[in-house]
Order: structure tokens, then sequence, then C-alpha cells
């Protein structure tokens, strides 16, 4: 996968996948994630969106300073992101 520019600085979708995945796993979530998962763009905001077969189980923003913060409430429009 091609590198893209995520705000301030260069990452790829797939790191920042993995890097949700271990997120929500160490939150003790036993639900496993479908690969329909996602990063996709909004508003000028970045978001790894984690699907599975129920719908969204989780949405973590990228943050300015590369962190990733799982969200309580997320925009409609990312909890079902087009491919």
């Amino acid at each position: 996968m091609a590198k893209r520019s995520l705000g301030s600085f260069d990452t790829t979708e797939e790191k920042l996948l993995s890097r949700a995945l271990a997120a929500w796993f160490r939150s003790g979530a036993i639900d496993q994630p479908a690969n329909t998962s996602c990063v996709t763009h909004h508003e000028g905001r970045w978001y790894v969106v984690l699907q599975n077969v129920r719908g969204t189980m989780a949405v973590y923003r990228l943050k300015n300073d590369g962190v990733l913060r799982q969200l309580r409430r997320w925009p409609v429009e990312v909890a079902d992101p087009v491919p």
C-alpha cells in the first residue's frame, strides 16, 4: 500500500489499522473486527473505523500529534464510510 499524507506526517493506512486493532484488543474487547474496517477522511480529520457484521464497533480519530483516540460519539458520516 502506498504512503499517503495524513495530516502533518506520513504513515500508511495499514499501519493505522494495525494500531487501532491493537488498541481495540488492549481494551479487553472480545469481538473480532472484519476486513471491512478502514481509514477514512471527514471534514479535515482522519478516522479509523473498526467494523464487523453487526456494524461499527469503534472509531478512532487521528490527533495532530499522531495519537489515535477512541471516540465515544462519532460523526454519522464516519460510521458507515463508502469504500
